[in-house]
């Protein structure tokens, strides 16, 4: 007998164990290669029901937008109107706002 514990499982069960551990290096492997531009799920649907890119990040990452003011330097008032799309928000703006939100600034533009 050796040291090592042996353990059965059906070939059925060993199969999936394999497709699941490959499943799981291939999300490794994506978040590795990841270079700031991907959109998590709940920010590309939020994005496509009309939210501005900056509040579905804001809200992924669970700040308020007197949080994320404060972070970034940028008046809250301001960060509103870039929010509800009345402002553009300037290159310095968004990209203290992508910092803030570890996203790329062309990410945060709103088209």
């Amino acid at each position: 007998m050796t040291d090592q514990e042996m353990v059965r499982v059906p070939r059925r069960e060993y199969e999936a164990m394999i497709a699941r551990l490959e499943d799981l290096e291939d999300l490794v492997a994506a978040h590795a290669t990841d270079d700031g531009s991907r959109i998590p799920h709940d920010v590309a649907v939020a994005i496509m029901r009309g939210v501005h890119p900056v509040a579905a990040f804001r809200a992924l990452r669970g700040l308020t937008l007197r949080e994320l003011a404060r972070r970034t330097g940028i008046a809250a008032s301001y960060l509103s109107e870039i929010e509800r799309g009345i402002k553009p928000g300037s290159a310095s703006a968004l990209s203290k706002l992508a910092d803030a939100l570890d996203t790329r600034i062309d990410v945060l533009i709103d088209s």
